[in-house]
Protein backbone atom coordinates (compact mmCIF):
# COMPACT_ATOMS: atom_id res chain seq x y z
CA UNK A 1 0.00 0.00 0.00
CA UNK A 2 1.73 3.25 -1.40
CA UNK A 3 1.36 6.18 1.28
CA UNK A 4 0.87 9.62 -0.39
CA UNK A 5 0.80 13.11 1.18
CA UNK A 6 -0.61 15.59 -1.01
CA UNK A 7 0.29 19.37 0.38
CA UNK A 8 -1.78 22.55 -0.46
CA UNK A 9 -5.73 22.93 -0.76
CA UNK A 10 -6.83 24.67 -3.79
CA UNK A 11 -7.99 24.17 -6.85
CA UNK A 12 -4.91 22.70 -8.06
CA UNK A 13 -4.75 20.12 -5.07
CA UNK A 14 -7.88 19.24 -5.84
CA UNK A 15 -7.45 18.52 -9.47
CA UNK A 16 -4.04 16.58 -8.25
CA UNK A 17 -6.10 14.46 -5.57
CA UNK A 18 -8.78 13.78 -8.56
CA UNK A 19 -5.87 12.57 -10.65
CA UNK A 20 -4.15 10.32 -7.51
CA UNK A 21 -8.07 8.41 -7.10
CA UNK A 22 -7.98 7.65 -10.20
CA UNK A 23 -4.47 5.55 -10.00
CA UNK A 24 -4.75 1.87 -10.14
CA UNK A 25 -2.00 1.68 -7.95
CA UNK A 26 -2.90 0.29 -4.49
CA UNK A 27 -2.67 4.02 -2.21
CA UNK A 28 -3.89 5.80 0.14
CA UNK A 29 -3.92 9.95 0.18
CA UNK A 30 -3.41 11.77 2.61
CA UNK A 31 -3.38 15.63 2.60
CA UNK A 32 -1.92 18.71 4.85
CA UNK A 33 -3.56 21.80 3.84
CA UNK A 34 -4.08 25.01 5.70
CA UNK A 35 -7.65 24.94 5.07
CA UNK A 36 -10.38 22.46 4.56
CA UNK A 37 -10.70 21.77 0.82
CA UNK A 38 -14.00 20.14 1.11
CA UNK A 39 -13.07 18.39 -2.61
CA UNK A 40 -9.68 17.13 -0.94
CA UNK A 41 -11.42 16.12 2.07
CA UNK A 42 -13.89 13.72 0.33
CA UNK A 43 -10.97 11.97 -1.91
CA UNK A 44 -8.25 11.35 1.33
CA UNK A 45 -8.55 8.44 3.96
CA UNK A 46 -7.61 11.33 6.32
CA UNK A 47 -6.62 14.94 6.14
CA UNK A 48 -5.17 17.57 8.14
CA UNK A 49 -5.40 21.39 9.03
CA UNK A 50 -2.45 23.01 9.52
CA UNK A 51 0.22 25.31 8.30
CA UNK A 52 1.34 23.61 4.87
CA UNK A 53 4.22 26.81 4.27
CA UNK A 54 6.21 25.00 7.52
CA UNK A 55 8.25 22.59 5.46
CA UNK A 56 9.42 21.12 8.99
CA UNK A 57 6.22 20.50 10.31
CA UNK A 58 5.23 19.12 6.65
CA UNK A 59 8.36 16.68 7.08
CA UNK A 60 7.09 15.43 10.71
CA UNK A 61 3.77 14.54 9.31
CA UNK A 62 5.03 12.80 7.05
CA UNK A 63 7.53 11.07 8.92
CA UNK A 64 4.90 9.95 11.40
CA UNK A 65 2.48 8.89 8.55
CA UNK A 66 4.88 6.81 6.91
CA UNK A 67 4.67 8.53 3.74
CA UNK A 68 6.16 6.70 0.41
CA UNK A 69 5.94 9.95 -1.75
CA UNK A 70 4.56 13.60 -1.23
CA UNK A 71 3.06 15.81 -4.20
CA UNK A 72 3.91 19.15 -3.62
CA UNK A 73 0.83 21.57 -4.90
CA UNK A 74 1.62 25.27 -4.21
CA UNK A 75 4.86 27.54 -4.43
CA UNK A 76 5.13 28.99 -0.97
CA UNK A 77 5.88 25.53 0.39
CA UNK A 78 8.65 24.86 -2.17
CA UNK A 79 9.97 28.22 -1.51
CA UNK A 80 10.29 27.50 2.34
CA UNK A 81 12.10 24.24 1.65
CA UNK A 82 9.46 21.45 2.07
CA UNK A 83 11.20 19.30 -0.53
CA UNK A 84 14.54 19.75 1.07
CA UNK A 85 13.06 18.84 4.72
CA UNK A 86 11.47 15.83 3.59
CA UNK A 87 14.18 14.24 1.93
CA UNK A 88 15.81 14.81 4.95
CA UNK A 89 13.41 12.27 6.43
CA UNK A 90 13.95 10.19 4.07
CA UNK A 91 10.40 10.68 2.12
CA UNK A 92 10.84 11.67 -2.35
CA UNK A 93 8.96 14.73 -3.21
CA UNK A 94 7.42 15.51 -6.46
CA UNK A 95 8.49 18.90 -6.16
CA UNK A 96 12.19 20.59 -6.60
CA UNK A 97 14.48 21.65 -4.51
CA UNK A 98 14.71 25.02 -2.87
CA UNK A 99 17.87 25.63 -4.47
CA UNK A 100 16.21 25.18 -8.07
CA UNK A 101 12.74 26.19 -7.38
CA UNK A 102 13.81 29.80 -7.29
CA UNK A 103 12.95 29.46 -10.98
CA UNK A 104 9.95 30.93 -9.65
CA UNK A 105 10.20 32.64 -6.48
CA UNK A 106 13.40 34.75 -7.68
CA UNK A 107 12.78 36.27 -11.06
CA UNK A 108 15.83 38.17 -10.78
CA UNK A 109 18.25 35.40 -10.32
CA UNK A 110 16.07 33.84 -13.35
CA UNK A 111 16.52 36.45 -15.74
CA UNK A 112 19.89 36.57 -14.82
CA UNK A 113 20.34 32.49 -14.98
CA UNK A 114 19.06 32.79 -18.59
CA UNK A 115 21.24 35.06 -19.73
CA UNK A 116 24.29 33.68 -18.40
CA UNK A 117 23.50 30.00 -20.11
CA UNK A 118 21.70 31.79 -23.45
CA UNK A 119 18.81 30.67 -22.75
CA UNK A 120 16.21 31.04 -25.32
CA UNK A 121 12.93 33.38 -25.33
CA UNK A 122 14.56 36.32 -22.98
CA UNK A 123 13.37 39.90 -23.13
CA UNK A 124 15.58 42.55 -22.72
CA UNK A 125 15.88 43.50 -18.84
CA UNK A 126 17.63 44.79 -16.03
CA UNK A 127 17.55 44.02 -12.42
CA UNK A 128 17.90 46.76 -9.56
CA UNK A 129 18.09 46.80 -5.51
CA UNK A 130 16.80 49.03 -3.24
CA UNK A 131 18.28 52.53 -3.42
CA UNK A 132 19.26 52.29 -7.02
CA UNK A 133 16.12 55.18 -7.55
CA UNK A 134 17.87 57.17 -10.53
CA UNK A 135 18.84 54.09 -12.23
CA UNK A 136 15.62 52.45 -12.68
CA UNK A 137 14.19 55.51 -13.66
CA UNK A 138 16.99 55.84 -16.42
CA UNK A 139 16.09 52.49 -17.46
CA UNK A 140 12.56 52.84 -17.80
CA UNK A 141 12.68 55.92 -20.14
CA UNK A 142 15.82 54.07 -22.45
CA UNK A 143 12.95 51.09 -23.07
CA UNK A 144 9.99 53.20 -23.25
CA UNK A 145 7.44 50.38 -22.52
CA UNK A 146 8.12 48.35 -19.42
CA UNK A 147 6.60 45.92 -16.98
CA UNK A 148 7.40 46.09 -13.77
CA UNK A 149 8.12 43.25 -11.56
CA UNK A 150 9.19 42.25 -8.00
CA UNK A 151 11.41 39.57 -7.60
CA UNK A 152 9.57 37.56 -5.21
CA UNK A 153 6.28 35.55 -5.25
CA UNK A 154 3.48 37.88 -5.92
CA UNK A 155 0.35 35.33 -6.34
CA UNK A 156 -0.01 36.15 -10.12
CA UNK A 157 -0.97 40.08 -9.02
CA UNK A 158 2.03 41.94 -8.51
CA UNK A 159 3.72 42.40 -11.95
CA UNK A 160 2.00 45.62 -13.79
CA UNK A 161 2.79 46.94 -17.45
CA UNK A 162 2.42 50.14 -19.30
CA UNK A 163 -0.83 50.96 -21.07
CA UNK A 164 -2.71 48.22 -18.94
CA UNK A 165 -2.37 48.57 -15.38
CA UNK A 166 0.04 51.62 -15.45
CA UNK A 167 -1.28 54.37 -17.15
CA UNK A 168 2.20 55.48 -18.58
CA UNK A 169 5.66 56.20 -17.83
CA UNK A 170 6.11 58.18 -14.81
CA UNK A 171 2.86 56.23 -13.46
CA UNK A 172 5.93 53.22 -14.17
CA UNK A 173 8.37 54.81 -12.71
CA UNK A 174 6.39 55.47 -9.13
CA UNK A 175 5.34 51.84 -9.15
CA UNK A 176 8.78 50.34 -9.33
CA UNK A 177 10.24 52.77 -6.89
CA UNK A 178 7.54 51.95 -4.36
CA UNK A 179 8.07 48.12 -4.91
CA UNK A 180 12.02 48.77 -4.81
CA UNK A 181 11.60 49.85 -1.40
CA UNK A 182 11.41 46.66 -0.06
CA UNK A 183 12.01 44.39 -2.75
CA UNK A 184 14.59 43.61 -5.54
CA UNK A 185 12.82 44.66 -9.01
CA UNK A 186 12.86 43.39 -12.31
CA UNK A 187 11.79 45.99 -15.46
CA UNK A 188 11.68 44.14 -18.49
CA UNK A 189 10.28 45.19 -21.87
CA UNK A 190 6.63 45.40 -22.21
CA UNK A 191 5.92 42.50 -24.11
CA UNK A 192 2.85 42.56 -26.83
CA UNK A 193 1.45 39.20 -28.36
CA UNK A 194 -0.97 36.21 -26.88
CA UNK A 195 0.38 33.95 -23.94
CA UNK A 196 0.62 30.35 -23.70
CA UNK A 197 1.50 28.02 -21.05
CA UNK A 198 3.17 24.77 -21.26
CA UNK A 199 3.47 22.51 -18.11
CA UNK A 200 6.06 19.55 -17.80
CA UNK A 201 6.72 16.34 -16.05
CA UNK A 202 10.37 16.65 -15.15
CA UNK A 203 12.59 13.65 -13.54
CA UNK A 204 15.75 15.60 -13.37
CA UNK A 205 16.91 15.25 -17.16
CA UNK A 206 13.85 14.11 -18.77
CA UNK A 207 10.68 16.11 -19.30
CA UNK A 208 7.05 14.54 -20.55
CA UNK A 209 4.72 17.82 -21.49
CA UNK A 210 1.07 18.44 -21.25
CA UNK A 211 -0.73 20.14 -23.91
CA UNK A 212 -0.51 23.75 -23.94
CA UNK A 213 -3.16 25.84 -22.27
CA UNK A 214 -4.17 29.43 -22.18
CA UNK A 215 -4.73 31.32 -18.82
CA UNK A 216 -7.49 34.60 -18.46
CA UNK A 217 -5.86 36.61 -15.61
CA UNK A 218 -8.13 39.42 -16.32
CA UNK A 219 -11.15 39.56 -13.48
CA UNK A 220 -14.00 41.04 -16.26
CA UNK A 221 -14.71 39.66 -20.05
CA UNK A 222 -13.08 41.35 -22.82
CA UNK A 223 -9.94 40.94 -20.94
CA UNK A 224 -10.79 44.19 -18.86
CA UNK A 225 -10.45 44.92 -14.87
CA UNK A 226 -7.31 44.13 -12.34
CA UNK A 227 -5.40 41.02 -12.40
CA UNK A 228 -6.21 37.45 -10.61
CA UNK A 229 -4.97 34.42 -10.26
CA UNK A 230 -6.40 33.18 -12.91
CA UNK A 231 -10.31 33.33 -14.17
CA UNK A 232 -10.00 30.13 -16.34
CA UNK A 233 -8.21 28.54 -19.22
CA UNK A 234 -8.80 26.08 -21.85
CA UNK A 235 -6.77 23.91 -24.08
CA UNK A 236 -7.74 22.64 -27.76
CA UNK A 237 -8.24 18.64 -28.67
CA UNK A 238 -4.48 18.48 -29.37
CA UNK A 239 -1.03 19.66 -28.10
CA UNK A 240 -1.50 23.24 -30.04
CA UNK A 241 -3.79 26.14 -29.01
CA UNK A 242 -5.51 27.82 -32.16
CA UNK A 243 -3.37 30.29 -32.80
CA UNK A 244 -0.09 28.32 -32.60
CA UNK A 245 2.13 26.26 -35.18
CA UNK A 246 4.45 23.38 -34.40
CA UNK A 247 7.31 26.04 -34.43
CA UNK A 248 6.13 27.93 -31.38
CA UNK A 249 5.48 24.91 -29.44
CA UNK A 250 9.40 22.55 -30.11
CA UNK A 251 11.04 26.10 -29.29
CA UNK A 252 9.08 26.56 -25.98
CA UNK A 253 10.24 22.91 -25.56
CA UNK A 254 13.41 23.16 -26.07
CA UNK A 255 13.83 26.46 -24.34
CA UNK A 256 12.24 24.43 -21.13
CA UNK A 257 15.05 21.43 -22.07
CA UNK A 258 17.90 23.62 -21.71
CA UNK A 259 16.40 25.56 -18.30
CA UNK A 260 16.05 21.80 -16.64
CA UNK A 261 19.56 20.71 -18.18
CA UNK A 262 21.67 24.29 -17.52
CA UNK A 263 20.18 25.05 -13.89
CA UNK A 264 21.55 21.11 -12.86
CA UNK A 265 25.06 22.97 -14.52
CA UNK A 266 24.47 26.24 -11.99
CA UNK A 267 23.52 24.81 -8.94
CA UNK A 268 24.18 21.04 -8.90
CA UNK A 269 20.84 20.21 -7.79
CA UNK A 270 18.29 18.37 -10.61
CA UNK A 271 15.31 19.91 -11.18
CA UNK A 272 12.65 17.24 -10.26
CA UNK A 273 9.17 17.78 -10.17
CA UNK A 274 6.94 19.93 -12.76
CA UNK A 275 8.14 23.05 -14.97
CA UNK A 276 5.76 25.76 -15.65
CA UNK A 277 6.49 27.94 -18.76
CA UNK A 278 4.80 30.85 -19.30
CA UNK A 279 5.61 32.11 -22.63
CA UNK A 280 4.68 34.64 -24.77
CA UNK A 281 4.44 34.80 -28.86
CA UNK A 282 5.11 38.18 -29.82
CA UNK A 283 6.13 39.54 -33.43
CA UNK A 284 9.83 39.02 -32.96
CA UNK A 285 9.54 34.90 -31.89
CA UNK A 286 8.76 33.03 -28.27
CA UNK A 287 9.82 35.28 -25.56
CA UNK A 288 9.76 33.72 -21.79
CA UNK A 289 7.07 35.43 -19.46
CA UNK A 290 8.09 33.60 -16.39
CA UNK A 291 8.45 30.19 -15.16
CA UNK A 292 6.77 28.25 -11.90
CA UNK A 293 8.00 25.06 -9.99
CA UNK A 294 4.70 23.69 -9.83
CA UNK A 295 1.11 23.24 -11.73
CA UNK A 296 -0.63 26.74 -12.43
CA UNK A 297 -4.02 27.20 -10.88
CA UNK A 298 -6.23 26.56 -12.89
CA UNK A 299 -4.12 25.44 -15.80
CA UNK A 300 -3.81 21.77 -13.72
CA UNK A 301 -6.99 21.13 -14.13
CA UNK A 302 -6.93 21.08 -18.12
CA UNK A 303 -4.37 18.68 -18.15
CA UNK A 304 -4.49 16.09 -15.29
CA UNK A 305 -7.87 15.21 -16.48
CA UNK A 306 -6.87 14.37 -20.07
CA UNK A 307 -3.88 12.28 -18.53
CA UNK A 308 -4.22 8.83 -19.69
CA UNK A 309 -0.65 7.40 -18.00
CA UNK A 310 -1.46 6.70 -14.32
CA UNK A 311 -0.42 9.43 -12.69
CA UNK A 312 1.26 8.01 -10.01
CA UNK A 313 3.13 6.15 -12.14
CA UNK A 314 4.13 9.37 -13.61
CA UNK A 315 5.03 10.43 -9.54
CA UNK A 316 7.42 6.95 -9.19
CA UNK A 317 9.87 8.43 -12.82
CA UNK A 318 9.88 12.15 -11.61
CA UNK A 319 11.07 10.57 -8.24
CA UNK A 320 13.37 7.48 -9.40
CA UNK A 321 14.73 9.33 -12.67
CA UNK A 322 13.18 7.25 -14.72
CA UNK A 323 10.47 9.52 -16.99
CA UNK A 324 12.61 8.57 -20.26
CA UNK A 325 11.17 5.31 -20.45
CA UNK A 326 7.19 5.59 -19.37
CA UNK A 327 4.78 6.70 -22.28
CA UNK A 328 3.35 9.24 -20.87
CA UNK A 329 -0.08 10.38 -22.69
CA UNK A 330 -3.03 12.78 -22.81
CA UNK A 331 -6.16 12.09 -24.42
CA UNK A 332 -6.72 14.23 -27.25
CA UNK A 333 -9.22 16.69 -26.13
CA UNK A 334 -10.08 20.07 -25.67
CA UNK A 335 -11.02 21.53 -22.22
CA UNK A 336 -12.33 24.51 -20.47
CA UNK A 337 -11.83 25.50 -17.04
CA UNK A 338 -14.17 28.29 -15.15
CA UNK A 339 -13.73 30.18 -11.54
CA UNK A 340 -16.54 31.29 -9.82
CA UNK A 341 -15.46 34.01 -7.66
CA UNK A 342 -16.92 36.03 -5.07
CA UNK A 343 -18.02 39.30 -5.93
CA UNK A 344 -15.71 42.29 -5.45
CA UNK A 345 -12.90 39.82 -6.27
CA UNK A 346 -10.24 40.35 -6.46
CA UNK A 347 -10.06 43.75 -4.76
CA UNK A 348 -12.61 43.96 -1.96
CA UNK A 349 -14.43 39.99 -1.93
CA UNK A 350 -17.29 38.99 -0.30
CA UNK A 351 -16.12 36.84 2.23
CA UNK A 352 -17.81 33.77 4.28
CA UNK A 353 -21.21 34.06 2.18
CA UNK A 354 -22.98 30.79 1.62
CA UNK A 355 -23.24 29.26 -2.00
CA UNK A 356 -25.02 26.07 -3.10
CA UNK A 357 -23.46 23.55 -5.75
CA UNK A 358 -26.33 22.82 -8.19
CA UNK A 359 -25.75 20.07 -10.50
CA UNK A 360 -22.75 20.54 -12.42
CA UNK A 361 -24.00 17.74 -15.44
CA UNK A 362 -21.00 16.51 -17.09
CA UNK A 363 -18.52 19.40 -15.76
CA UNK A 364 -16.04 18.16 -13.48
CA UNK A 365 -16.43 20.10 -10.08
CA UNK A 366 -12.92 21.73 -8.70
CA UNK A 367 -13.12 23.63 -5.16
CA UNK A 368 -10.69 25.92 -4.15
CA UNK A 369 -11.50 29.03 -1.96
CA UNK A 370 -14.12 27.96 0.03
CA UNK A 371 -15.00 26.00 3.68
CA UNK A 372 -17.57 24.12 4.94
CA UNK A 373 -19.52 24.20 7.84
CA UNK A 374 -22.73 22.64 9.23
CA UNK A 375 -22.87 21.36 5.51
CA UNK A 376 -22.93 24.23 3.79
CA UNK A 377 -20.29 25.69 1.42
CA UNK A 378 -18.91 28.80 2.01
CA UNK A 379 -16.52 31.61 0.39
CA UNK A 380 -13.16 32.66 1.93
CA UNK A 381 -13.01 35.79 -0.68
CA UNK A 382 -10.59 34.08 -2.99
CA UNK A 383 -11.75 31.76 -5.98
CA UNK A 384 -14.59 29.48 -4.70
CA UNK A 385 -14.76 27.15 -7.50
CA UNK A 386 -14.15 25.88 -10.71
CA UNK A 387 -15.59 23.48 -13.78
CA UNK A 388 -14.18 22.15 -16.36
CA UNK A 389 -15.85 21.09 -19.47
CA UNK A 390 -13.87 18.36 -21.48
CA UNK A 391 -15.00 17.09 -24.87
CA UNK A 392 -13.61 16.32 -28.61
CA UNK A 393 -13.85 20.41 -29.42
CA UNK A 394 -13.62 23.59 -27.90
CA UNK A 395 -17.51 24.38 -28.31
CA UNK A 396 -18.78 21.44 -26.90
CA UNK A 397 -16.26 21.92 -23.64
CA UNK A 398 -17.01 25.96 -22.91
CA UNK A 399 -21.06 24.73 -23.56
CA UNK A 400 -20.33 21.97 -20.33
CA UNK A 401 -17.86 24.38 -18.60
CA UNK A 402 -20.70 27.02 -18.58
CA UNK A 403 -23.55 25.13 -17.98
CA UNK A 404 -21.82 23.65 -14.79
CA UNK A 405 -20.71 27.32 -13.49
CA UNK A 406 -23.90 28.66 -14.05
CA UNK A 407 -25.56 25.99 -11.67
CA UNK A 408 -23.44 27.39 -8.60
CA UNK A 409 -26.02 29.95 -6.42
CA UNK A 410 -24.77 33.02 -5.15
CA UNK A 411 -22.74 36.34 -4.61
CA UNK A 412 -20.62 34.92 -7.77
CA UNK A 413 -19.26 35.96 -10.43
CA UNK A 414 -17.29 34.11 -13.48
CA UNK A 415 -16.11 35.44 -17.08
CA UNK A 416 -18.63 33.50 -19.58
CA UNK A 417 -16.42 34.33 -22.34
CA UNK A 418 -14.00 31.99 -21.22
CA UNK A 419 -13.52 29.16 -24.38
CA UNK A 420 -16.21 31.07 -26.57
CA UNK A 421 -15.59 31.00 -30.52
CA UNK A 422 -15.39 35.20 -30.46
CA UNK A 423 -12.56 35.28 -27.51
CA UNK A 424 -10.74 32.54 -29.03
CA UNK A 425 -10.80 34.11 -32.85
CA UNK A 426 -9.86 37.49 -31.66
CA UNK A 427 -6.66 35.82 -30.30
CA UNK A 428 -5.96 34.14 -33.06
CA UNK A 429 -6.97 36.94 -35.40
CA UNK A 430 -4.38 38.86 -33.04
CA UNK A 431 -1.63 36.33 -33.62
CA UNK A 432 -2.01 36.55 -37.24
CA UNK A 433 -1.36 40.42 -37.33
CA UNK A 434 1.92 39.91 -35.50
CA UNK A 435 2.93 37.22 -37.75
CA UNK A 436 2.28 39.89 -40.42
CA UNK A 437 4.54 41.68 -39.39
CA UNK A 438 7.45 39.95 -38.67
Amino acid sequence: MKKVLLVGGGGREHAIAYAVSKSKQEHELYSLMSKKNPGIAGLCKEYFIDDENNANQVARYAKTLGVDIAIIGPETPLQNGVVDALERVGVSSVGPKQEVAKLEFDKAWTRKFMQEYNIGGLPEFKVFSPGEDEEIRNYINELGDVAVKPAGLTGGKGVKVMGDQLQDIDAAKLYAIELLKNDVVVIEENLKGEEVTLQAFVDGKNLAYAPCVQDHKRADEGDLGPNTGGMGSYNDAGHLLPFMNEEDYEEAKQIMKDVVARVKEETGVGYRGILYGQFILTANGIRVIEFNARFGDPEAMNVLPLLETDFLDVCDAIVNGTLGSLDVRFSNKATVCKYAVPEGYPENPIKDASIQIGDVGDALLFYSGVYKKGGVVYTTGSRAVATVGLADTLFEAEQIAEEGISSIIGPLKHRPDIGKPELIQKRADHMNVLRRTC
